[in-house]
């Protein structure tokens, strides 16, 4: 399975319809901001959005975050001017397109399609990603085709606000629920995204923590996400941006414990054994694979 290729640890939100906000979140340091064109927008805001969003792509540094937009969803009537109006205006500045309420394969076919006719036709010498953002009950069913749909798909993103609303759920406005529960009420939804992502080799990327002055509880949802196997949140301020960027990379003693798991475990097979031991612990195929997954992380994060 290939490892995700570019970081997103995290991925900060911004309305696509306010500029002075442009500046601050692409100096913010997240591995992803993305320009929103659908919830973060008033309705009426959303097609002057568009000019300002690839107006900010093209002539703002952003460094080494990766540029992305957040279009309407593709039953909306604001989904083919977003993909039409952003690329031709950004054109090789914008790097993803966010792609909300995925339902079925065919949502993220038809934006993947249009992607397609427009890079050619404007002689486009990259290629826009997509991720996509499961929030409704019927994408969540169909996660496992969704993730498949397009060779585009860097990563995809479990959204608990608009899920919670398809579910029915009864939560407040963190998401979370409103009665006492035992445990974690999203783990199923989250277990599902995260197992369909890893099967497809592309990312998981865990949902936005609207709570944004609590940087304590942020910080525990992030090591939860990553503890199930997430790479990254979402970001609603950019205060939260840190905290994620610092859950989601392994630590100097995990990548120093990872570093002696490998070693270990080259020389044991090199003398014809399957197993041996590292601090006490038993270390065998398995460990090296988890070893090898923190390894790799770190290298993609340029870490020492």
């Amino acid at each position: 399975m290939p490892a995700p290729s570019r970081p997103r640890r995290s991925e900060l939100a911004t309305p696509a319809s306010n500029e002075w906000m442009f500046e601050k979140a692409a100096a913010s340091g997240a591995d992803l901001v993305f320009l929103d064109l659908e919830d973060a927008c008033a309705p009426a805001e959303r097609e002057a959005a568009r000019g300002k969003a690839a107006a900010a792509l093209r002539e703002l540094d952003w460094g080494r975050t990766l540029r992305a937009i957040r279009m309407n969803a593709v039953d909306t009537r604001w989904a083919h001017g977003d993909v039409i109006e952003v690329v031709t205006g950004a054109r090789e500045c914008l790097d993803v397109i966010i792609v909300p309420k995925v339902r079925r394969a065919r949502d993220v076919w038809w934006v993947d399609v249009l992607l397609t006719q427009l890079e050619e036709t404007l002689g486009l010498t990259g290629r826009i990603a997509l991720e996509v953002l499961i929030e409704e009950t019927e994408g969540l069913e169909n996660v496992g085709e969704i993730v498949r749909a397009s060779d585009r798909l860097e990563a995809v993103i479990f959204g608990a606000g608009d899920f919670s609303a398809s579910q029915g759920a009864r939560v407040d406005t963190n998401f979370d629920p409103v009665v006492d529960y035992p445990g974690d009420i999203w783990h199923y939804a989250r277990s599902r995204v995260v197992v369909a992502a890893r099967s497809a080799g592309i990312a998981a990327i865990d949902a936005p923590f609207p709570n944004f002055r609590d940087p304590a509880a942020y910080r525990t949802a992030a090591e939860r996400a990553g503890a199930m196997g997430y790479v990254g949140k979402w970001a609603i301020h950019p205060s939260q941006v840190e905290i994620a960027n610092e859950a989601f990379a392994p630590t100097g003693a995990e990548i120093e414990h990872a570093r002696k798991v490998v070693a270990a475990y080259r020389e044991a097979e090199a003398a014809g054994r399957g197993a041996t031991s590292v601090d006490g612990m038993l270390v065998d195929a398995a460990h090296l694979r988890h070893a090898a997954t923190v390894t790799a992380t770190a290298a993609l994060l340029e870490l020492a």
